[in-house]
């Protein structure tokens, strides 16, 4: 090997594709514009582009390949003549695998003869940027050349999964088991995305997941005038209040104050819901149900029995329908004893 000119330096410039390509830092962009040479394994890199324009020669080359690692570590151009300044190695996307271990192991093996090493990040993932990962994922799923069962689906076929994703959640949540909890929130994530990703299909209504993000953003502002605005609020229950103020402004043409409470919901939540509706809006029109056990249990007055316990959870300040399935849960719990059982995982 070659013995370096002394101050011979290799960079390892490292980048995210996460980001807007030409969108360095300032010392990857010294580094690019005093490099005596600056190389490249990915003819497709995503920052390509952007460093030509600005005037920076990329020269793409078989990363690993003997050539190459020469190259790397003699700074030497490829028409043998002397270079000045450092050589620069544009990291790829995937992150050239083997050349790092290539350049470790020559740097063992000829310690003194190889340049300095200096690994620069260019630029950094910013936080949620995971998320555009999923964009990419869902959108090569869904495209050409994907997945056969991803591109079948639709809103209505997905609806199920929805639902079951939503409650394993709930599970997790109430199991506090954290491991699980990641996983389902993940999983629920990508229902959003799902069906984000089919809507950018539909031909007359379509929208994207950025459009879905940018409502919710201009909502939570919105109703956050006391964090995004002018307006103070002092304790939850404030801010509860002025929630609710904001959110019949926006639903005004609603006849009913239960308007909009989904009837899918399963029937003890949808009647806690209901009560949560009725108490909010003052409405005093319905008496509340008797909480009595009647001496005769029939369809009918097993309902009312039910929908008085709604009404009397809401005004203890209790979730209803997490109630009954914690009690479920014992209740199965301690069937599995007695049939000598372990609880259920």
């Amino acid at each position: 090997m070659t013995t370096n000119p002394p101050g011979a330096k290799l960079i390892l410039l490292i980048t995210t594709h996460r980001v807007a390509p030409g969108l360095l830092s300032w010392p990857a962009w010294e580094a690019l514009r005093s490099a005596g040479q600056v190389l490249a394994g990915d003819a497709g890199h995503p920052q390509l582009p952007a460093l030509r324009q600005a005037g920076v020669e990329v020269e793409v080359v078989a990363p690993g390949s003997a050539p190459a690692l020469a190259r790397l570590l003699t700074g030497a151009p490829a028409d043998g003549a002397a270079g000045a300044g450092a050589t620069v190695w544009l990291g790829s996307p995937d992150g050239d695998p083997g050349l790092t271990d290539a350049l470790a192991r020559l740097a063992v093996e000829h310690a003194g003869e190889v340049p300095e090493i200096e690994v620069l990040p260019g630029s950094y993932d910013l936080p949620g940027s995971r998320l555009l990962d999923l964009v990419s994922v869902m959108d090569r799923l869904r495209s050409p050349g994907g997945c056969p069962w991803d591109a079948e689906q639709t809103h209505a076929s997905l609806v199920k999964y929805l639902v079951e994703e939503a409650f394993e959640l709930v599970e997790a949540i109430e199991e506090g088991d954290r491991d699980t909890l990641r996983e389902e929130l993940g999983d629920v994530l990508l229902q959003v995305f799902f069906h984000s990703r089919i809507a950018e299909e539909h031909p007359t209504g379509a929208f994207s997941i950025d459009d879905v993000a940018g409502d919710i953003v201009e909502k939570l502002m919105y109703r956050h005038p006391h964090v995004f605005g002018d307006t103070e609020a002092d304790g939850a229950a404030e801010v509860e209040a002025n929630w609710e103020t904001l959110k019949a402004a926006e639903k005004s043409d609603r006849e009913s104050v239960l308007d909009g409470v989904p009837a899918g919901l399963p029937s003890l939540a949808y009647a806690a819901k209901l009560v949560s509706r009725v108490r909010r809006s003052g409405f005093a029109g319905v008496p509340d149900e008797p909480y009595e056990l009647p001496a005769e249990l029939t369809a009918e007055s097993a309902g009312r029995l039910l929908l008085a316990v709604a009404q009397r959870a809401h005004d203890a300040g209790l979730d209803v329908d997490a109630a009954l399935r914690a009690a479920a849960r014992r209740y199965r719990d301690t069937v599995r004893a007695a049939e000598g059982l372990k609880p259920a995982e």
